[in-house]
């Protein structure tokens, strides 16, 4: 005998029942599978974002605090390497390069970083329009700049003061220098697309600083005259070679200065993270344990609801075993559909969070179902198909005459 049209009948009859069932079932499903795939999707972007970066030398502190400033763009000490230390560091031919960084200026809300070519060359590793600046009225933006090329501007003072993402208006205290756009970098993943790079000399002279170089002298890069460095709050050194990287990290790491791979940073961030990750996840643990209890309950609810046509099918004559398959599978296709249902809902949780963090980061995020995922989704899925054949055992075995004298 084939239990599905009964099984069919009873979804129609019993519809909202049904939907309100698979709902809570997908509510623990989703915030289980959103926990586990943004988790992850924020490992992979920070460490896309930091990949391209060797090696980060700011002032002794915080290497979490010097890898926001060095990678994320997110200027927060307010110390600086000396000046001689800076020009020490800035000419030492040992690294492929050394990219001062220099901050206090924006663009609508997109901040404007002081470097060098060589910087931006690599990380966009080839521009995708255009080419490098090479004068200091020229800038390179990020992949995702609003700012095309040819475009002209004037940077406003102060990190996303009064731009365009808060409703004023960065000419208010925007500089008397305008720059021009000239090129624009390929997508590195990284709050860099958003970012517009400017040569530092012209950082540091809209800003009364020393440019590094002679009074008048137009020259961009190193070499840095020590006489006319200003001190820097972070740089990016890039060497091809592993044990070069490990001699600088060593040359540098002191009492004036601080020299680590961002991968060390990311280490003491994926900590954070994973303690946050294990306070979710006990979340998501008694989440899931009280959605498991609301479905035991919810299951005998309907159960009591469908008594009726199950005893009718036993007093026709209905197979005790024909009447678990119609009660366990009816409970068993809710349970399913509230699995998948959960799955899609997570990932699309996971996947608005991503979008949300990612406008507000700069860090590309890309949410994914895993195995974990789905390994959770699976178990809640066999849990609720144990539970399933509680209440169905229980009404293929109770006695018909009693049952009938009941109802």
């Amino acid at each position: 005998m084939n239990p599905w049209p009964v099984i069919r009948a009873a979804l129609v009859r019993y519809r909202y029942s049904a939907l309100a069932f698979v709902v809570l079932v997908a509510a623990g499903v989703t915030l289980a599978v959103a926990i586990l795939s943004q988790e992850r999707a924020l490992r992979e972007g920070s460490a896309r974002a930091a990949d391209r970066f060797t090696l980060i030398v700011a002032p002794p502190g915080s290497r979490t605090d010097a890898l926001f400033t060095g990678v994320f763009l997110r200027p927060g000490s307010s110390q600086l390497l000396s000046g001689t230390l800076t020009a020490a560091l800035l000419n030492d031919t040992r690294a492929a390069f050394v990219s001062p960084l220099a901050f206090g200026d924006s663009h609508h809300g997109a901040p404007v970083v002081g470097a060098i070519a060589p910087l931006v060359e690599h990380l966009s590793q080839g521009l995708a329009e255009g080419r490098v600046f090479a004068t200091r009225n020229e800038a390179v933006v990020g992949a995702l700049s609003d700012l095309k090329i040819g475009d002209t501007f004037r940077p406003a003072h102060g990190v996303q003061h009064g731009g365009a993402q808060h409703g004023g208006d960065d000419k208010l205290d925007a500089h008397d220098t305008a720059l021009q756009v000239v090129g624009r970098m390929r997508p590195t993943g990284s709050p860099w697309d958003r970012a517009v790079v400017i040569p530092v000399e012209t950082v540091w002279a809209l800003h009364q600083r020393p440019t590094g170089h002679a009074p008048d002298s137009p020259q961009l890069g190193p070499p840095f005259d020590p006489a006319y460095t200003p001190g820097i709050p972070a740089a990016v050194v890039h060497t091809p070679r592993i044990a070069t990287a490990y001699q600088l990290r060593a040359a540098y790491t002191g009492k004036e200065s601080m020299a680590f791979f961002p991968a060390e940073a990311l280490l003491q961030l994926y900590s954070v993270l994973g303690d946050m990750r294990q306070l979710m996840s006990l979340l998501a643990i008694v989440t899931q344990a009280l959605v498991l209890a609301a479905i035991v309950s919810s299951v005998f609810i309907l159960f009591r609801l469908l008594a009726p046509q199950f005893v009718t099918l036993r007093a026709l004559g209905a197979p005790r075993r024909y009447v678990f398959a119609i009660a366990w599978g009816f409970t068993a296709l809710l349970v399913g559909a509230g699995v998948l249902a959960g799955l899609a809902g997570g990932y699309a949780l996971s996947f608005g969070i991503g979008s949300w963090l990612a406008r507000s980061t700069g860090v590309a995020l890309q949410p994914r179902l895993g195995e974990a995922e789905v390994l959770v989704a699976l178990a809640i899925f066999v849990v609720g198909l144990l539970l399933a054949t509680l209440p169905a055992w229980r009404i293929q075995r109770t006695d018909l005459a009693a049952a009938l004298k009941g109802e």
